[in-house]
């Protein structure tokens, strides 16, 4: 017997999102995984230095699925360098900012809040020895996200003139309460 389960879907505001996909494009699915797993949920502004640090060998990227003889780098375990699969997820990523920024959205503010890949058929090969290439789909969806930053200087700002001037809150809640005083007493007379 099957079990009655339901499936619940996230709904998002179309007006704040964007899409990039782009099809067969001839990267490892397993690189393409972990790329994947790594950079979803992050902003675009992260994903795009570090998949240019990929690029020039300067990040590993970090494997946790797909380990198998792998050598450890520094400072994160298990890791390589796949510069062919960085390449083309930062060309979909770029992509998918260039349809955000058409859209009128803050590119500065975006996140990949969906980030995909996905095995694609195996072409046909003629030939004596028919190798299968390998081919692989990506999908991003960004979508922008709300700034708290220009709040957070200002409360910091707030906060660093309050703090520097105790003195005159002090003397000004105790003007004010001396102006009551004189309001009062002057309404009953």
């Amino acid at each position: 017997m099957a079990q009655n389960t339901q499936v619940t879907k996230t709904v998002r505001d179309e007006s704040k999102c964007a899409r990039a996909s782009s099809l067969n494009l001839p990267v490892s699915s397993r690189q393409s995984t972990e790329i994947g797993r790594y950079l979803r949920f992050h902003s675009v502004t992260f994903a795009t230095r570090f998949l240019e640090d990929v690029i020039a060998m300067r990040k590993p990227v970090p494997y946790r699925r797909h380990v198998f003889d792998l050598g450890h780098k520094p400072g994160i375990g298990p890791g390589r360098f796949p510069q062919k699969a960085a390449r083309e997820f930062l060309r979909v990523i770029k992509n998918a900012e260039k349809n955000a920024q058409f859209k009128g959205l803050n590119t500065q503010s975006l996140k990949i809040v969906k980030l995909i890949s996905n095995k694609a058929s195996i072409p046909p090969m003629a030939g004596r020895h028919r190798h299968a290439g390998r081919r692989t789909h990506i999908e991003v969806e960004v979508m922008e996200m709300k700034t708290s930053a220009g709040s957070s200087k200002v409360n910091i700002a707030a906060k660093g003139s309050s703090a520097g001037s105790k003195k005159s809150t002090s003397s000004s809640a105790s003007s004010t309460s001396s102006s009551k005083k004189s309001a009062s007493s002057e309404g009953a007379q």
